[in-house]
């Protein structure tokens, strides 16, 4: 009995390890207003990805590209991650109004799944990028607008 009570702790406890080492390396998502507010204290620009649940390229795009180490540790270290679905029930806060994600989504710009869209820290519409971007490609735009939000 004291073999199994001490077999599991020890697992546990390495679960805890492993699972905070996950944390550290992987992507982290928040909500559209909690993103907003994080963005702002933590002096980082705003991504939003677009998805619905059946996207199949919304899928690649987050088994490839918001996988990538290089990709996470860039995300992580200079904007605040935001995932939203347009078809899902819930609403955002933006500019002082309130908007349905679908509502929200449409007035981004987006009409096609995957999309990416961007905001100062300050809540100021930046672009959407429609499509499926592969790692290299995405890495590229963010770098280039860490880059131009810097000079302006």
């Amino acid at each position: 009995m004291k073999l199994k009570i001490t077999y599991a702790i020890s697992m546990l406890l390495f679960l805890a390890f492993t699972l905070k080492a996950g944390d550290e390396s992987s992507l982290k998502w928040h909500s559209f207003d909690v993103g907003l507010a994080k963005a702002v204290k933590e002096n980082k620009l705003v991504l939003v990805d677009f998805y619905t649940d059946w996207c199949g390229w919304c899928k690649k795009m987050d088994a490839t590209t918001y996988s990538d180490k290089k990709v996470v540790e860039f995300l992580n270290a200079n904007f605040v991650a935001v995932k939203l679905n347009p078809e899902k029930e819930g609403s955002v806060n933006f500019q002082g109004n309130k908007y349905s994600h679908g509502e929200f989504s449409a007035a981004a710009g987006v009409n096609g799944f995957p999309a990416t869209a961007f905001f100062t820290k300050n809540s100021e519409f930046i672009r959407t990028f429609p499509g499926y971007m592969d790692t290299e490609s995405f890495l590229d735009l963010l770098e280039k607008l860490v880059e131009a939000t810097k000079k302006s």
